[in-house]
């Protein structure tokens, strides 16, 4: 049984999750345009973006992103949004101020980027009768795969701290330092865990999308 159908969380109280964020997601970019901070705009500009894109990409493509998934990508980008501003606005941001915002994010993201890789791996396994994934293998795949998907972006937060500092002008993203890093990783393992042990229930539909359109493409 899902998460949702435990807590008796209705599709439309889902929505409107969803809704309320979004919502939030665009006095984020406010706040950034009143404050002159780059930082907030783009960051929840893009959130927002990605947000508004998910929809899109059922309603146009087809892709089954119910609204458990859409809720679950939202709250990912929202949280990273939300956490670049303090409150009231013109505080320090919550990276700072709550000690496990940082965590959760991490864990929140890391597990839609394990989805990605769950949905894909297994799309191919029952794509291909020459391809046979073991459910161990595929564990340790979904790690590896979320593991360099976190070096990638600590390698990025760096690189575009150290050329904001070149240009004198402040980074998009922040990072905190080696040990801030390796408990990034350590929080983006957990959610590649989770997925890896309970994607089954929440992203058969998507793996099932992605095999179609695989057996479309070799028809």
């Amino acid at each position: 049984m899902r998460i949702r159908d435990r807590l008796g969380i209705s599709e439309r109280q889902q929505v409107l999750a969803v809704r309320a964020m979004q919502a939030v997601m665009v006095l984020v970019v406010g706040v950034g345009v009143w404050r002159g901070d780059l930082k907030v705009i783009v960051n929840g500009g893009v959130a927002l973006g990605i947000s508004l894109l998910v929809p899109w990409l059922e309603r146009d493509y087809g892709v089954p992103l119910d609204a458990g998934l859409t809720l679950w990508i939202t709250a990912a980008v929202f949280l990273h949004a939300f956490g670049t501003i303090g409150f009231p606005p013109g505080t320090t941001s919550f990276y700072r101020t709550v000690w496990w915002w940082d965590h959760v994010t991490h864990a929140l993201s890391s597990s839609v980027v394990a989805g990605v890789g769950y949905a894909t791996v297994r799309a191919l396994d029952e794509h291909s009768e020459d391809i046979y994934l073991p459910p161990k293998f595929v564990f340790v795949f979904i790690l590896m795969f979320v593991l360099a998907y976190g070096v990638f972006w600590e390698i990025l937060e760096f690189a575009l701290a150290e050329g904001a500092a070149l240009l004198g002008t402040d980074t998009v993203l922040t990072q905190y330092g080696l040990a801030d890093s390796l408990l990034d990783l350590l929080f983006n393992s957990i959610g590649a865990v989770v997925v890896a042990l309970w994607g089954t229930a929440y992203l058969n539909d998507l793996s099932g999308y992605i095999r179609e359109r695989l057996d479309g493409r070799t028809a």
